[in-house]
């Protein structure tokens, strides 16, 4: 008899599925076996961590050794000598819950086992995995458990596709133009429907779209070479859907604080959503700096904050002292700012729950009132201070 067909909820009718357990599902089926009672004469919907340890090392069921093992390692990690049934359903599960983090950390606080770096006769993806999770996450059984329940399905495709968007445009227009850096400063470049530009907010997709536009040559292969080197292993770990929410809340909080702050200028780049990765990555490296195994971040540290520096510099140099004569105001820096604020926020907050829901999260709401409150000031101001305020803008070309 199976551990599934041996341990059992406090309803001695349900059962865990043999088939759901090497399929990884949490599906339920009934039985009609009374084990439980045996197993648990008190329903008190727990057992005994040498009786799952005996049933785990006796079972019939061809489960994952890797998955084996984190059972072991649950059951040995409660201090009351007693595991419960909800546990190991949500680990064979693979759900994002933070029960089995919770369960190991009120115990040994780490796997019975040497750490993943100790791994021998992995293949390329998978040392290749190894490396992301060491590079993003501080903790060596959340680096361990991503690496065990990591899945080459869904790829990391968002940001390979923002980037890949990124460069077929600006070949496009530098073929076209004959242009390849300060492409702003060419009469036609501003005139593309994808640019930001204060004479036309009403056209409310170039808030998002003029991510796809950049200055030059060095902007984009400033922003696409952190995509790629940060965004996709943030991609890989945190899944599609959180990353590509932090990406484009930092696309779209740098478009509209430019409206507010710097009324007369124009938008192009990406760097709102790169830095909001960015600045939220740093920001959980050293947050968890004793716990973090990549190596040499301390050099890895201050380069990034000097990449990071001499693009805003370079970008205010451009907006104020542009080195050639030009028909209006040069593309805002201020967004790089505001993506760097949406990542130290929201994005910390999204990388600190790996296993968590964030909807459980009370921080998480919060940030994400203080973001929906920004947004519907920033439509307000966009709509009726440019009037009430007399501003001056360059016309839209």
């Amino acid at each position: 008899m199976s551990v599934s067909e041996r341990i059992h909820r406090r309803d001695p009718t349900v059962d865990f599925s043999a088939e759901a357990c090497v399929a990884g599902h949490a599906s339920v089926h009934l039985v009609s076996v009374p084990v439980r009672y045996s197993l648990d004469p008190e329903n008190t919907g727990f057992i005994g961590v040498e009786t799952f340890a005996s049933l785990v090392h006796s079972h019939e069921l061809p489960l994952d050794p890797a998955k084996l093992e984190m059972l072991v390692a649950l059951a040995h990690s409660n201090d009351e000598g007693q595991i419960c049934y909800q546990e190991l359903v949500d680990l064979i599960s693979s759900k994002r819950s933070s029960s089995f983090k919770r369960a190991i950390a009120n115990g040994q606080r780490a796997l019975p086992r040497d750490g993943l770096l100790d791994e021998t006769g992995l293949g390329f993806y998978k040392r290749f995995v190894r490396y992301v999770a060491y590079e993003i996450l501080p903790c060596e059984m959340d680096r361990r458990w991503y690496f065990y329940q990591h899945r080459t399905c869904p790829p990391p495709v968002f940001m390979a596709v923002v980037t890949l968007t990124q460069i077929i445009v600006f070949l496009c227009y530098g073929a076209r133009l004959n242009k390849w850096v300060l492409q702003t400063y060419h009469p036609e470049y501003m005139k593309s429907p994808l640019v930001y530009h204060p004479g036309h907010r009403a056209r409310a997709w170039r808030f998002l779209t003029y991510m796809f536009m950049h200055v030059g040559l060095e902007q984009l292969g400033f922003n696409a070479l952190l995509q790629l080197m940060i965004g996709i292993p943030l991609e890989m770990v945190h899944g599609i859907l959180r990353i590509s929410f932090l990406y484009l809340a930092g696309v779209l909080a740098g478009s509209l604080t430019v409206s507010i702050t710097d009324m007369r200028a124009p938008l192009v780049g990406g760097s709102g959503g790169v830095y909001a990765l960015c600045s939220a990555h740093l920001a959980n490296v050293v947050m968890n700096w004793a716990g973090m195994r990549c190596p040499y971040k301390l050099l890895r540290m201050v380069l990034a904050l000097v990449c990071m520096s001499s693009e805003v510099g370079r970008a205010v140099w451009l907006r104020f002292s542009p080195p050639l004569p030009s028909s209006g105001p040069q593309p805002s820096f201020m967004a790089h700012l505001a993506g760097a604020i949406v990542g130290i926020s929201m994005g910390l907050t999204i990388l600190r729950s790996y296993e968590e829901n964030l909807q459980d999260q009370c921080s998480w709401w919060v940030v994400l009132l203080s973001y929906a409150t920004f947004l519907v000031f920033a439509i307000f101001w966009n709509i009726f201070a440019y009037d009430l305020l007399g501003a001056q803008i360059p016309p839209p070309p």
